[in-house]
């Protein structure tokens, strides 16, 4: 058996998200598509250290591939992904792997980054989400802080199977300003479905002066589908970086 580790970046504007989909566009699907010209046919498997949605972006997604065999170097299966592969999609690195290496269930920590704009963008429309209203940085900061550590977010996130935990150990949420952009910055030991972007659209509605820190703290407390009406579109959604 031959596994190796692939870091890779790509657009998620045109993509049904990272897993597999019947009928639809995938990263993983247009990866195993690949591989399977690649490596000939072989039976070949591909697994993302994480499931994004449809129009989440990627800057350092990691993922494992596995096959019964192959001569090709880490460097060669590199260049021929990227041969085989749209421009939404880049291989940035390949490397040999631990035969017992798993990109999801190895994974020590995840680091997302949310893009907002403060104003209309010609260019960066599918990248961003354009916040109309002032934001008050520091009471959002407040708020974020308040999300900091290990909590129950069974409030924030969208269970995808019955018994599935609800607890996550978030390590920063730090909020920066550059110019014209804001930049969320969220590392955890993993994330619920859809938890990034409900976190994200209740610090913007803190930071409208719809909602207050105590408010943010009391979702920690509860089982409240308030957050999922404020969830972020996922345009502004990169998956920055895996730890191992």
């Amino acid at each position: 058996m031959a596994k190796f580790k692939l870091t890779l970046e790509y657009d998620g504007s045109r993509y049904a998200g990272w897993q597999l989909q019947k009928n639809e566009r995938t990263i993983q699907g247009e990866l195993l598509q690949v591989a399977a010209k690649i490596f000939e046919n072989q039976p070949v498997e591909i697994y993302g250290a994480g499931r994004t949605d449809a129009g989440v972006h990627a800057r350092g997604q990691v993922a494992h591939l596995e096959l019964a065999d192959t001569r090709l170097s880490p460097e060669q299966i590199k260049i021929r992904f990227n041969d085989e592969l749209g421009h939404a999609i880049n291989i940035l690195s390949v490397e040999k792997a631990h035969p017992k290496f798993h990109a999801r269930h190895d994974a020590r920590s995840r680091s997302y980054t949310y893009q907002i704009s403060k104003r209309r963008d010609a260019f960066g429309k599918k990248y961003v989400w354009w916040v109309r209203d002032v934001l008050n940085l520091g009471a959002m900061r407040d708020a974020a802080a308040r999300l900091e550590g290990f909590h129950d977010f069974r409030s924030f996130g969208a269970i995808e199977k019955e018994g599935q935990s609800t607890l996550v150990d978030l390590d920063r949420v730090e909020i920066k300003e550059d110019g014209d952009r804001i930049y969320i910055h969220i590392t955890g030991s993993h994330f619920l479905w859809k938890m990034v972007r409900r976190m994200v659209g209740v610090l913007v509605e803190v930071g409208r002066g719809m909602m207050t820190g105590q408010d943010v703290e009391a979702f920690l407390k509860t089982n409240s589908r308030e957050p999922a009406r404020y969830t972020a579109p996922p345009s502004g959604l990169f998956l920055e970086r895996v730890d191992y």
